[in-house]
């Protein structure tokens, strides 16, 4: 039964999307539904109120000539029964009686207001006292003949049958008799006439209703279409604008309101058009300068360099003072370089020109080159570097200088503001959602709300009074963001003033699919679910430690060790001696990209590596 009515389910589901889509993208549809909805209440309002008061004066005139009525009747019955006493001749007498009063209730359809009727007589006589009646008087309701019993003449409207079997309503009207106490008569209107006449009302005013529905339907369709068109016409032609088809503008008709919101749409494009162009203009020439710049700057800088480089290799034979002197102008000179180079980049992004040179490999191959690059960073800054890697190859379309390039930046910026903590690097990758993450989180002096975003700016820096350790150009997170954009992935920060910072690298794992959901979460703390299998203690014991070291920071108060190895502390320390990466490739992934000067050694780090375990 259930799969049986799956597909009508299914149709009504695709007709109520469909419908939905439709009223949420018509605004013309929108004003005339309204329009008829309003309107159907208040014709429907209408007609009620108009069907009662008619109603109320039809009965009202009908009540009225059976007053009329009743009282000629009443004279008619009382002239037939004077001197009467037998209950025979009381019961001829009163046949006699309904009889002129038939006839009287024929005669009346043409000329009376009441129309025709019947009639019920009852009276009590004869010895012993019993009582005689004439007509259908058992149709006469026992409320109403109470109200008789007690001299009162009264009426009700009830349902009754004539002889023929038809049943319908009727107003019964019944008076006592000023000679014979014990004397009832009753007349029975039939409100055939009056129901006719209210239905044929009804029928008229539901057709009226619903022509003027249609009618209000078109009048409100001619007069939405007349304000709508325009409203598209600048939707369209706004559209055409956005996606940079600057000479397009709205037609102008008449002088009218529309006519106005033309103009002013005209102007208004006009002038941004005029204010575009300005800002390409001066987009071109300040990248053409800041391109014109560096390369003109390589020739000089490569000649400074060189002399700079004879005098150093000299500085033994200098003056100490010289020597220093000497050390600080390469020092100098590397990260002049280094921003010449992250200038050339930026032009590069800007102008739109920058290339992937995509290749298929093992993306941890780029986070071990990263590492390598930082390890003397980490050895001045007293800074321990964990890595958690996953056992098995995570094979992704990347260009591996510029993610080699992103990672090193993230790194180095995590080392610069960790205040001596731990810094994690993490990564996992996910074929179902095609996609691969890098996570780098410390847990030093973090961001400010807002900054996640601010942080990727060219040149903005959280503290400027702060010295950076790692000699940054101001620009590497901005180029960061540039190469991860590139490859069709995200970069996003996330932090918290005291606690730390994360930076989140989210790659696809095929360039042209889409991609899904991250496999790592970026803020700390989220990334366990409760009931899930522990990992091996291999890869818990330095990474996990300083995960749930940044959670608990987060949250204090809270437990964070979920499984095995939680609690671990990470190995190694700041002072202790130098020791090699347990991974035998962590030293030996490549030589630096051409923004970060210098190699370092593989074991001028402190590295704990807890995960990539090989043999």
């Amino acid at each position: 039964m259930q799969r049986g009515l799956a597909p009508v389910g299914a149709w009504f589901k695709g007709v109520g999307s469909s419908l939905g889509h439709l009223w949420r993208r018509s605004l013309q549809l929108r004003v005339i539904v309204s329009t008829l909805t309003l309107s159907l209440i208040v014709i429907t309002i209408l007609g009620v109120v108009l069907t009662s008061q008619i109603t109320d004066r039809l009965l009202d005139a009908k009540i009225n000539a059976a007053v009329e009525e009743m009282d000629r009747a009443r004279n008619t019955v009382q002239s037939q029964l004077q001197g009467a006493h037998d209950p025979a001749l009381l019961q001829q007498r009163l046949a006699d009686a309904r009889s002129a009063l038939s006839d009287r209730g024929g005669e009346s359809r043409s000329g009376s207001a009441a129309g025709s009727f019947d009639s019920a007589l009852s009276i009590v006589g004869g010895t012993p006292p019993q009582q005689i009646a004439a007509g259908p008087i058992d149709q006469i309701p026992d409320e109403l003949r109470r109200f008789v019993q007690g001299n009162q003449v009264s009426y009700q409207f009830a349902t009754v049958s004539d002889p023929d079997g038809l049943r319908g309503r009727a107003l019964i009207i019944g008076s006592p008799s000023a000679d014979n106490p014990t004397l009832e008569t009753y007349l029975i209107f039939p409100l055939a006439n009056e129901e006719r006449s209210l239905a044929l009302m009804r029928g008229t005013m539901m057709v009226g209703g619903l022509v003027l529905l249609v009618l209000l339907a078109a009048i409100t369709a001619l007069v939405t279409r007349q304000v709508v068109l325009p409203i598209r016409s600048a939707a369209r032609i706004a559209s055409r604008f956005a996606d940079g088809r600057l000479r397009e503008r709205m037609l102008v008709r008449g002088e009218d309101d529309m006519a106005r919101l033309a103009e002013a749409f005209n102007e208004m494009a006009e002038s941004l058009s005029n204010q575009i162009t300005q800002l390409e203009e001066f987009g071109n020439l300040q990248r053409r300068f800041t391109s014109d710049v560096s390369h003109e700057l390589r020739t000089p800088l490569t000649t400074v360099r060189m002399a700079a480089d004879l005098i150093h290799s000299s500085s033994e034979d200098l003056d100490p003072a010289l020597a220093r002197s000497a050390e600080l102008l390469v020092t100098e000179l590397d990260r002049f370089e280094g921003l010449l180079n992250d200038l050339l980049e930026i032009s590069r992004h800007d102008a739109g020109v920058a290339e992937l040179q995509v290749e298929s490999l093992d993306v941890r191959m780029c986070v071990r080159a990263a590492i390598s690059t930082v390890r003397h960073l980490a050895k001045e800054s007293g800074v321990e570097v964990v890595t958690d890697l996953p056992e098995e190859p995570v094979v992704a379309e990347v260009d591996p200088r510029r993610v080699e390039r992103v990672l090193r930046n993230l790194l180095a910026n995590a080392i610069d503001h960790s205040e001596g903590k731990p810094v994690l690097i993490r990564m996992r990758g996910d074929g179902e959602a095609n996609a691969v993450a890098v996570v780098v989180r410390d847990q030093g002096i973090g961001l400010r709300p807002g900054e996640e975003k601010l942080v990727f700016s060219r040149f903005w820096r959280s503290d400027p009074s702060r010295m950076r350790r790692s000699g940054g150009t101001g620009l590497g997170l901005s180029i960061s963001v540039e190469d991860a954009n590139l490859h069709d992935g995200k970069l996003e920060a996330w932090g918290e003033p005291g606690v730390g910072a994360s930076f989140r690298l989210t790659l696809p794992l095929v360039r042209g699919r889409k991609l899904g959901k991250s496999p790592l979460p970026l803020e700390p703390g989220a990334r366990k679910t409760r009931g899930a299998a522990p990992e091996p203690e291999a890869e818990t014991t330095g990474a996990e430690a300083v995960d749930e070291q940044a959670a608990a920071t987060a949250n204090p108060g809270t437990s964070g060790a979920d499984g095995p190895g939680a609690s671990a502390q990470a190995s190694g320390s700041a002072d202790a001696p130098d020791t090699p990466p347990s991974h035998p490739g962590d030293g030996t992934a490549g030589p630096p990209a051409d923004d970060m000067p210098g190699t370092g050694s593989p074991t001028d780090a402190v590295l704990t590596d807890t995960g990539d375990k090989q043999p």
